[in-house]
């Protein structure tokens, strides 16, 4: 198989216009068209990792976190991160980077935590703005069925669990065609009249070129008329964090030691205990202290994520218990949720998970 194709799966999974500015997913080493046996897959790849890739003839390695964050200035192996590209390079070893657009899909990183923790999830804690269109075409009333199913399949029409969405509103369109032209209604050169369908729907950007095309393609008209609008609305399937709940609420001691058990930290860093039951989560996968506030605001009874720091303890001021479980073990799972995936669209396609540690943390 080649790398392209892996590649197209995951980011119709989580596309790469979803990560942060500051991220560097995508293809870091390798080229598209190269072929490939088998990927391995891993949380971090690190020198050892991609040795490991080689030994097990792997020929891609599919990264939770980029190994290359800032640009490169040279590539003397004077750091890991040179040392590991130049290994990859020699041995001909691809790396692809999953980073924050797979945390900002609902399915992904804190997914993954919430259904190890036996969440239901509800939704995203911190929606991504910017993230959703209205398109709205007019189309002769006999082809709007047609050109409304091309849209749904594309991937428009889709508001929270309710799919197949849409506004119609009929009335009268008014065009002449010039030379050169071939009217699919009407007479060169004179104004006609057609009784029209202002269909609307709702667009997500990750498919807006998607969307059109098919509408494009299905429309009878040689010229399309269609209007494109930004959105304020937020999005509630893609962005940071997520928010779950128990179907029964628990004692904070009982959701702490689930922590323990699913995570496996050597200890969880949390806030004082409350005394009140826990049946709300709000949780992020890595770095999420950002978060906190989104998470009182979501009322939760419990926040979990990793890397939190000494004075964000205090932000909480009794009203959740925080938990920092740390930044590797809230991601641990990452590496197996990609496997799932790939096994499910790609089921022929080898995949491998990495037997190497790369957690830097160590407790004594």
């Amino acid at each position: 198989m080649k790398i392209k194709e892996v590649i197209q799966e995951l980011e119709q999974w989580a596309p790469p216009m979803l990560q942060e500015e500051y991220d560097n997913s995508r293809l870091q080493t390798g080229h598209p068209d190269q072929d490939v046996k088998a990927a391995l897959l891993t949380l971090d790849c690190t020198e050892a990792v991609v040795a490991e890739a080689v030994e097990k003839g792997c020929g891609l390695v599919i990264t939770h976190h980029p190994v290359i964050f800032k640009g490169l200035k040279s590539l003397t192996g004077a750091t890991d991160v040179e040392r590991t590209i130049l290994a990859a390079v020699r041995n001909n070893v691809a790396i692809y980077a999953i980073h924050t657009n797979l945390d900002n899909v609902i399915d992904g990183v804190s997914g993954e935590m919430a259904a190890r923790l036996g969440l239901k999830p509800l939704h995203v804690l911190d929606p991504k703005p910017g993230q959703l269109q209205k398109l709205a075409v007019f189309v002769p009333k006999d082809h709007a069925d047609a050109v409304r199913d091309a849209m749904f399949a594309a991937g428009a029409g889709r508001v929270g669990a309710y799919d197949e969405c849409s506004f119609n509103l009929e009335g009268t369109g008014t065009f002449r065609a010039g030379e050169g032209t071939d009217p699919f209604v009407g007479e060169k050169g004179m104004r006609h009249g057609e009784h029209e369908v202002r269909v609307e729907v709702i667009c997500p950007a990750t498919v807006q070129q998607a969307v059109v095309t098919a509408m494009e393609a299905a429309h009878p008209y040689e010229e399309v008329a269609y209007d494109l609008y930004p959105l304020l609305n937020r999005h509630h399937g893609v962005g940071s964090g997520l928010v779950g709940e128990f179907d029964e609420a628990i004692p904070e001691t009982e959701f702490l030691d689930r922590l323990k058990a699913v995570f496996g930290p050597p200890a969880i860093r949390h806030t004082a205990l409350r005394n009140r039951p826990v049946k709300r989560v709000a949780l992020c996968g890595g770095s999420g202290a950002f978060l906190i506030g989104k998470a009182l605001a979501a009322k939760a009874d419990a926040y979990v994520t990793g890397d939190v720091k000494y004075h964000d303890f205090f932000l909480p001021e009794g009203r959740l218990l925080l938990a920092d479980i740390g930044h590797f073990e809230s991601e641990r799972f990452t590496p197996v949720l990609v496997q799932r995936r790939l096994a499910r669209i790609l089921p022929t396609f080898a995949t491998r998970l990495s037997e190497t540690g790369t957690n830097p943390i160590h407790f004594h």
